[in-house]
């Protein structure tokens, strides 16, 4: 029946024009190994915009398509419906008609709720197709009407309590009982400001939470697009409430203030699941808590949509199809590594090839893809995964990072072995990933014999598109970056103003630069006689590697991102480099 429904939706947008027969094949075929309509797939893909395809599905199942919703809503309507079922079924009720309701919904092919929807309203219900965001808009002022917002909600925690702040504060200072933390944790108002500060999270696309004590203020900050912003402060009263309530939804011990703590949690919000990874550490105010926050689900991204360019996707798409050696990923904490292999390992996901990994968290969940956890405390590490995997007769290996000398040494025995693997490391461009693995004790013809390709990358931010604005450059800035000024393509740039969208930033979201230096005899050379990691960086760019700061300046030439955003990620790329 779905492939009735999808193929009858292909035709009608190869007819409208809005997809190429191509794109259609592409999605038909990853539909295979993921469980969705290829609808969806065509739009994950980029492919299709929502609106033709919302157009596309009206057409196909008889539905009024409405792109203007957000100027219909009836605000009390909203709330006829439990946000536990809008969550659910992007489902909800925003105009009425007669005794008949007007229900925005996303998902054609899934109406059954709609007769729940109709005995909760008490009337019938009219479906209309509306955009996915417009949706969740409508979902995020629901828990506006709810309550207030996170910094209300801590204005009215110190009303409320005022009376009671003293006890609060003794509880902190003097290390209250276990069972009066938990007290004071689960009480309604810090049960709603936490969840407050998650979801708040959540919206603004932050990566990270960071709760953190000082003298006489807890400070709440969000990492957004790989940078700190201060939200707001709660009183300092509230402290030993707020970190105990975290420990309580990641199973941690409230009773332990001295010892770092690290927990999970797991929570559902818009309909989207939420792993939370927690640590907490005790600092001469208190204890420090950091949220980074991960959205589970399918991963269907490709390289190209992470921001590599043309050049360097063909040299990875050649060298993922290798038979077998070690294709590394480097960069800092937080400089999009899994996300990079996750993207290689779904273009060469297919039913002939057994994949596995071992990494730590799993990001993402890939269907076809056998992915272990990696679990310290029971003995579960890398390398004792890694060994795990080896008996499973694999075709690809994914190792989340390479850590200590077991864990490289079984990756390059496995390479040698007719195995493909891919691997992470921690170093700063992709020629001292060859020193960093000869430093753990690998043999230099092991390196060389192993290794296939490098690839070092940076996360920058990306212009606001809404508030984009051209302009031009200071000398001082562009020769930092190693650009001449008086390259034509440097006379203008752009840059962000900031608007609402981008909450006067100037940026919005982020994309990625890279470093790909490819194993040939003559680098092989240069690591088997011991030279300087330095020395084989510039050998590879007379082969045509492009430096993070090269590829950097591209996307600066583009109008994709800004001289200051290259500047500030590759700052330890010191050598001097001319960029025509």
């Amino acid at each position: 029946m779905r492939g009735e429904q999808d193929k009858q939706l292909c035709d009608i947008l190869l007819r409208r024009g809005s997809v190429h027969p191509e794109q259609v094949k592409e999605a038909m075929e990853l539909q295979k190994i993921r469980p969705k309509h290829v609808g969806e797939i065509l739009l994950d893909l980029g492919y299709v915009e929502e609106d033709l395809l919302l157009e596309a599905l009206s057409e196909q199942y008889d539905i009024p398509f409405e792109p203007d919703l957000l100027s219909q809503v009836d605000s009390s309507l909203t709330t006829k419906a439990p946000i536990s079922f809008i969550r659910e079924y992007y489902m909800v009720p925003f105009k009425q008609n007669g005794a008949a309701y007007y229900v925005a919904v996303n998902d054609p092919v899934n109406l059954l709720p709609l007769d729940d929807l109709r005995i909760l309203l008490g009337g019938p219900v009219l479906p209309v197709l509306c955009r996915k965001q417009d949706i969740q808009h409508i979902i995020d002022t629901y828990f506006d009407q709810q309550g207030e917002n996170a910094a209300e909600m801590i204005d009215s925690i110190t009303m409320a309590e005022e009376d009671d702040a003293e006890a609060v504060i003794h509880s902190l200072d003097h290390a209250e009982s276990a069972r009066d933390l938990m007290d004071l944790a689960n009480e309604a108002p810090i049960i709603k400001l936490i969840n407050l500060i998650i979801t708040g999270a959540v919206r603004e696309r932050a990566s990270d939470i960071h709760i953190e004590p000082f003298e006489r203020e807890v400070r709440v900050r969000y990492r957004i697009d790989g940078v700190l912003y201060e939200k707001f402060q709660v009183p300092r009263s509230q402290q030993a409430a707020v970190v105990s309530r975290v420990k309580i939804m990641a199973n941690l011990n409230i009773a332990e203030h001295r010892l770092p703590q690290d927990g999970r949690i797991k929570i559902r919000l818009s309909g989207k699941e939420i792993d939370i990874r927690v640590s907490i550490i005790p600092i001469a105010h208190g204890e420090r808590v950091v949220m980074r926050i991960l959205e589970k689900g399918n991963f269907l991204f490709s390289l190209e949509q992470l921001g590599m360019d043309e050049r360097d996707h063909k040299a990875m798409d050649r060298l993922i199809t290798a038979s077998h050696g070690i294709i590394l990923v480097t960069g800092p904490t937080g400089s999009g590594k899994s996300t990079t292999l996750y993207a290689a390992l779904q273009k060469v996901n297919s039913p002939d090839k057994n994949i596995i990994t071992v990494e730590d968290p799993i990001e993402y969940l890939i269907p076809g893809i056998g992915q272990i956890q990696v679990r310290p405390k029971i003995g579960l590490t890398f390398a004792a995964g890694l060994r795990s995997i080896l008996r499973q007769d694999p075709d690809v290996i994914l190792v989340g990072e390479i850590r200590d000398h077991e864990t490289a040494e079984m990756a390059v025995q496995a390479s040698l072995t007719g195995h493909l693997v891919f691997a992470t490391l921690h170093t700063n461009d992709s020629a001292g990933a060859i020193t960093r693995l000869i430093n753990m004790g690998i043999e230099p013809f092991l390196v060389t014999s192993s290794t296939i390709a490098i690839q070092a990358q940076r996360l920058v931010r990306r212009i606001c598109e809404n508030c984009k604005e051209a302009y031009t450059p200071e000398h001082e800035s562009l020769v930092e970056l190693g650009v001449k000024p008086d390259n034509p393509r440097a006379q203008v740039l752009w840059r962000g103003v900031g608007c609402a969208k981008c909450a006067q930033r100037g940026y919005f979201g982020r994309t990625g630069i890279f470093e790909v230096l490819v194993m040939n005899p003559h680098i092989q050379d240069l690591v088997l006689r011991g030279v300087d990691s330095n020395i084989i960086k510039r050998e590879a760019r007379k082969f045509g590697m492009r430096t993070l700061r090269e590829d950097g300046a591209e996307k600066m030439f583009r109008g994709i991102t800004t001289v200051e955003e290259i500047l500030r990620v590759t700052r330890e790329d010191l050598e001097e480099q001319i960029i025509d």
